[in-house]
């Protein structure tokens, strides 16, 4: 496993792109026990996570801090340029992750890859992870990094549980960071998963979460606003059975929202 030491549940922020609301809910969360932020050039709004991070009553060490080089942006010179622009957006002199947000448009194995190898080395970032990678391209991109994989970022939830990538995180040695861990709202109206939600006297938001806590080296970073943030929290108490388990690993529905082509660096 990579020496990086990634808190279970982190959260995502991405659409949050109101400063005042984004920055609030960044401190809420870290003051409540978060220690995982994740955010994204292309979320527009790196500073307001930053402004949350300075002011919540938590020391700064004990806070892991990712973003994402934009697709656009995977030219060396423009990964090398834009991962320290996204620091003084972040108000922070370095971040525990520094992810290849999409392999595609800008992405160069060679000099995509270079960079963020040398991005590491100089200190802009502890890790180096990738996010959206197929098999194919994380074996390419592991032959070239001298940098370990820390984490491999991707849509990951009951209805789509990527079971591939998630043994592939395993056999290598790093974190699958699951976003939308609730399909972006689809999961929440599948009846399997209220029909257990039911039995535990939860919300179906709970037992997305509680599934992927119960998954080896899966981490979700649910994004969230207001009571949500403490929901999701709270979520870690909850532990579904092996008959839970089982029954969602047969599930025959198999959804994915985040539809790649549909970006708007492809069409």
């Amino acid at each position: 496993m990579t020496d990086l030491d990634l808190p279970a549940l982190g959260l995502g922020t991405s659409a949050n792109d109101d400063f005042e609301e984004c920055a609030e809910t960044v401190r809420a969360a870290l003051d409540l026990g978060y220690r995982h932020v994740d955010t994204a050039q292309m979320y527009d709004n790196e500073a307001a996570v930053g402004e949350g991070i300075s002011r919540a009553d938590v020391p700064r060490e004990e806070v892991v801090v990712a973003t994402k080089v934009h697709p656009d942006n995977l030219a060396y010179d423009d990964a090398k340029r834009t991962a320290r622009e996204s620091l003084e957006r972040l108000g922070l002199d370095s971040v525990e992750l520094l992810y290849v947000h999409w392999p595609t448009s800008a992405y160069d194995p060679g000099g995509t890859l270079r960079a963020m190898d040398e991005l590491r080395d100089e200190g802009v970032c502890d890790h180096v992870g990738l996010s959206n990678f197929t098999p194919d391209l994380l074996d390419e991109a592991r032959a070239r990094l001298d940098a370990p994989v820390a984490a491999h970022q991707v849509e990951c939830h009951p209805l789509f549980p990527q079971d591939d990538l998630r043994a592939y995180a395993v056999e290598h040695g790093h974190y699958l960071v699951g976003y939308s861990p609730l399909g972006r709202g689809e999961a929440l109206e599948d009846p399997l998963l209220g029909e257990i939600a039911e039995k535990h006297d939860t919300s179906t938001a709970a037992v997305c979460l509680a599934w992927a806590f119960a998954q080896e080296a899966l981490v979700p970073i649910p994004k969230a606003t207001g009571d949500h943030v403490r929901a999701n929290y709270e979520a870690r108490d909850l532990e579904l059975d092996a008959e839970d388990l089982d029954r969602i690993a047969a599930h025959d529905v198999r959804e994915r929202v985040i539809d790649p082509d549909a970006a708007p660096w492809n069409r």
